[in-house]
């Protein structure tokens, strides 16, 4: 079966500073396939090469099984597309705005735009000048999926959504998946791409540094662990939690009825709850760090080298 998208060697210079570095890429057909790294790792300028916003300094980029340089209008009807700094303006509606992009992309469904609207909760009688940026985003989303394109690339798309509207918004991308489009979705919300994607690369400095599915590359098995024990001291509580290998950057300091405790916990937690179980536990959170730590203290050591040699840059911060 033709990919997808296949990128190979793909990379873009600006100037001295290597932005996309021999970027090999392969995205089934009905997949989503999740794009994830810290600011500056090259997502965003890679969807723009695909999309050929931009023009890649060398290597190869098939779409849809056509060049993106080659393929024109007739190719970008057939994507949906959200950019990660979506600007909409202008004294039109977003109905009238919607139908202006449907005479661009193609056929639309009947019904779909309105259908769209209603499952996001956005008022499209309103002009797009007066829209906050949530519903500006809200807009963006409809437009990408009315026409219901083989392809979809979306960057940062839940950018301004409260959370209702982002869970609405990925069982959009489940329902996507399941007729049969593909997706390639960018995302700092580790959230999302664990609840979606099939499978995930991780961009670090403009190169891959881990592939796979979201288990197997451990991104959920980060988190932070603040907890208030009672009835116990400090050096006890140390000496406790430092035989766990999970424990990192522990931290303790005394409370008035026992004493305050913060780490990161890497890989089970199991071991971590029965461990503070043994004690009277006054309070327990758990956090997900956000995704730029968890990728940075997986992948980092490669990408903290590379930065070192100045071949990373960008010409935006969220490239």
């Amino acid at each position: 079966m033709t990919p997808a998208i296949e990128l190979t060697q793909l990379r873009k210079e600006y100037g001295r500073h290597v932005a996309v570095d021999s970027l090999n890429l392969t995205v089934e057909p009905g997949t989503v396939f999740g794009l994830i790294g810290p600011n500056g790792a090259g997502k965003t300028t890679t969807l723009r090469m695909i999309l050929d916003i931009i023009r890649p300094t060398s290597g190869t980029a098939r779409v849809l099984d056509d060049e993106p340089r080659r393929g024109g209008p007739a190719l970008r009807r057939r994507i949906g597309f959200i950019p990660g700094e979506l600007r909409l303006d202008g004294r039109m509606t977003g109905r009238r705005m919607l139908r202006f992009y449907a005479e661009v992309s193609g056929p639309v469904p009947a019904g779909a735009i309105d259908d769209l609207a209603d499952r996001l909760g956005l008022d499209l009688s309103r002009p797009v000048r007066t829209l906050s940026k949530g519903n500006k985003q809200k807009l963006g989303i409809v437009q990408a999926f009315m026409h219901q394109p083989p392809l979809l690339v979306l960057d940062e798309p839940t950018s301004g959504l409260d959370p209702l509207v982002q869970r609405e918004f990925l069982r959009m991308v489940d329902e996507a998946r399941a007729n049969g489009q593909t997706v390639l979705l960018s995302s700092h919300v580790l959230s999302e791409i664990q609840q979606t994607a099939d499978a995930v690369a991780v961009l670090s400095s403009g190169r891959i540094v881990a592939e796979g599915d979201v288990a197997s590359l451990r991104l959920g098995r980060i988190r932070r662990l603040r907890a208030g024990l009672s009835g116990v001291g400090e050096q006890q509580a140390r000496a406790a939690l430092a035989q766990l290998s999970q424990i990192k950057d522990l931290e303790i300091a005394p409370a008035e009825d026992g004493v305050r405790v913060s780490a990161t916990v890497e890989g089970e937690i199991d071991p971590v709850v029965k461990l503070l179980a043994q004690h009277r536990v006054a309070d327990l959170a758990v956090e997900e760090p956000d995704l730029e730590e968890s990728v940075l203290r997986l992948y980092g050591d490669g990408a903290a080298a590379r930065r070192r040699t100045g071949l990373a840059g960008e010409e935006d911060s969220d490239a």
